[in-house]
């Protein structure tokens, strides 16, 4: 999607990506198929194109430190290094007054043990590195299993986090423009989404929220501090948290176009990806305006299990736009497309949406 953005606007597109193929790949000028810590490669890379951006977080910060000197990199390579750990990212969060969760980063079984008792049940226990729709996470009930469970964590640090009884799950995408000539960055916020997770995969995400103002203005007003701070150029999203007393609390940061902002790809006068585009590339950022109220569905490869799904039947539905992102095999899990429902009112995207799933898993 950020591709077919950089297309709209006559831009060529070089990518990097592992996989012969990728989506992005698909409408490239040219793929480069090769790991990312191929650094002679990536150099080649580099001096094809005028800046460099980045789709998630799990690049080596070497392949990044090879490409800073030789292209316009955007965001940045600390923006990254913060963003792709727990601990740099919670740490980063605690030291800059940024409200977070209570957490502690524990070492051993002995650290875990201090950190649950200080914590309580339930809690949760994260994997540092490597992260990504509820990979790499455990939850605790019971203190007397905690010999169990640091074994089936398996790796050397991990971030222990109080259970939070949320009242609702949201995320705010910012955009942080190139410095004007006064040296000011431009910053334009979407329209917060509140997400639905079913198995830690996002399944569901509405604008306008269905939120106080107060609550809506709160969440924008932290985005765009946090990517001040993190001197973010291109995109952030945060995701928060809100508590059931009405206090938010960041949980996570992608410095990348976000899964729960698809819906401004067809809802905005601007999406996300042209969003990236403005940004990283210099120009004006545009209008976040919302359009319409609007529904986004996750479609897994868990639809694909009977073969391929009736399109033609969910494409009769008004007011659905349907998004399939190319991928080769579908799996359990894995996201291959969305769809997104604009109607006038969240209620009647709702019923649009029931009916879509019936046609999709009965």
């Amino acid at each position: 999607m950020f591709a077919l953005a950089a297309r709209k606007m006559g831009y060529r597109v070089h990518t990097v990506d592992p996989t012969p193929d990728s989506p992005t790949g698909q409408i490239s000028d040219r793929e480069f198929n090769v790991p990312f810590t191929d650094i002679p490669t990536l150099i080649e890379f580099a001096r094809g194109v005028d800046v460099v951006t980045y789709e998630f977080e799990n690049i080596p910060v070497a392949a990044l430190d090879a490409l800073a000197p030789n292209v316009a990199l955007r965001p940045g390579r600390d923006v990254l290094y913060t963003t792709q750990n727990r601990r740099r990212e919670k740490e980063f969060l605690q030291r800059n007054n940024f409200p977070v969760a209570p957490f502690r980063v524990v070492q051993s079984e002995a650290e875990l043990r201090d950190a649950v008792a200080l914590l309580g049940v339930p809690c949760v226990l994260k994997t540092a590195d490597f992260g990504y729709d509820g990979k790499g996470q455990q939850k605790i009930y019971d203190p007397s299993e905690l010999d169990v469970v640091w074994r089936q964590h398996g790796a050397k640090v991990g971030v222990v986090e109080a259970w939070i009884p949320f009242a609702a799950e949201l995320s705010v995408v910012v955009a942080r423009g190139v410095p004007d000539k006064d040296g000011i960055n431009p910053v334009q916020v979407f329209q917060p989404t509140v997400n639905v997770h079913e198995n830690h995969i996002l399944a569901t995400s509405v604008a306008p929220a269905p939120l106080a103002a107060s609550i809506i203005s709160r969440a924008q007003h932290l985005g765009a501090q946090i990517a001040e701070q993190l001197d973010v150029i291109g995109l952030l999203a945060v995701e928060f948290f809100l508590t059931r007393r009405g206090e938010l609390l960041v949980n996570e940061l992608a410095p990348r176009p976000h899964n729960s902002g698809h819906y401004s790809f067809d809802a905005c006068v601007t999406s996300q990806f042209e969003q990236q585009l403005r940004a990283v590339c210099g120009l004006p950022l545009g209008d976040t305006r919302l359009l319409s109220p609007v529904l986004m569905r996750n479609l897994l490869g868990d639809v694909w299990e009977n073969g391929t799904p009736n399109w033609p039947a969910l494409l009769a539905l008004p007011g659905l736009r349907l998004h399939l992102y190319g991928k080769s095999e579908p799996r359990v899990g894995r996201k291959m497309g969305h769809y997104c429902v604009l109607s006038p009112s969240l209620e009647q995207a709702w019923e649009l949406d029931r009916q879509a799933q019936k046609i999709l898993v009965g």
